[in-house]
């Protein structure tokens, strides 16, 4: 078993990102595998050293340990350039020019207050620059690039499915192109997107049990999606609960309150974060 934890180094990790780097660190150990620690940095506008130096120390802190050096995914723009060649030569991608406020303007909403359609990648995308035909000649480089889901799904020659150890069942959408849409895999901005990244890293790392929390139980049908277009190996997914504050909200990084740095300083032990997150 190979497990891994992937933070993003834009914030203080707190007692959600504690409960899931114990656990997905736990079940490799009690199987004799192997815990991997990922540095999930494309965003690089938010990703600041300081605090992925914190990562380190509050991880090492808690008793985990990993192999190095650490995958971080600013150095691996060469593998997502690859994975999109090989899905642009497919005919499979197309460059959108919509920002947030045009895809908004081209949805069709009833009536005041109503908030559009979401899907696991937000607000789903009417189609405005989708194609008719697939675009030709070379894949721009620099640009938004989204998966035309509809061609996508005409490549499957079986429905998608994965396995789901956790407490999140199984999510497959009966009509991914109504309720996903197309989604970016490329943003203008980083020359790549989460959904991308972590599909292919994941290949890297040769991770057989992705742990993660619950929240991003929606998405994992894009990713196998993916991994089904790039003939990439499908593992195990563990879907774990969200660690909540008192009033049933979900943690952020925001919530400074709850960061492992600060019960650190209370003088909290590794014993007693693990017993606040029910490890």
């Amino acid at each position: 078993m190979r497990t891994r934890f992937a933070p993003s180094p834009t914030g203080p990790l707190h007692l959600g990102h504690a409960y899931s780097a114990c656990l997905a660190h736990d079940m490799a150990v009690a199987e004799g595998g192997e815990f991997l620690l990922r540095i999930e940095d494309i965003d690089q506008s938010r990703a600041r050293p300081q605090w992925e130096a914190q990562i380190y120390d509050d991880l090492h802190w808690l008793g985990l340990d990993w192999p190095t050096p650490v995958m971080r995914q600013s150095d691996r723009m060469d593998a997502y350039d690859a994975a999109l060649d090989q899905l642009w030569d497919l005919g499979l991608l197309y460059p959108c020019h919509c920002n947030r406020r045009d895809i908004l303007a081209a949805l069709d909403t009833p009536q005041e207050g109503v908030e559009p359609p979401t899907g696991p990648d937000g607000v789903i995308y009417p189609g405005t620059c989708r194609p008719t035909t697939a675009p030709s000649g070379p894949r721009p480089k620099g640009a938004a690039l989204r998966l035309n889901m509809a061609r996508a799904l005409e490549c499957l020659d079986t429905p998608i499915t994965y396995s789901e150890t956790g407490t999140v069942p199984m999510i497959v959408s009966a009509n991914p192109l109504a309720e996903i849409g197309d989604i970016v895999l490329a943003r203008r901005d980083m020359g790549t997107s989460y959904h991308l990244s972590v599909t292919v890293d994941d290949a890297e790392q040769d991770i057989t049990h992705v742990v993660r929390g619950a929240d991003l139980a929606e998405a994992t049908q894009i990713h196998v999606l993916l991994q089904r277009l790039l003939t990439l190996p499908t593992p195990t997914y563990h879907h774990h609960k969200l660690i909540r504050d008192e009033n049933g909200k979900r943690l952020a990084k925001r919530d400074d309150a709850k960061a492992i740095a600060l019960y650190r300083d209370q003088g909290k032990s590794p014993q007693d974060v693990r017993q606040m997150v029910g490890l």
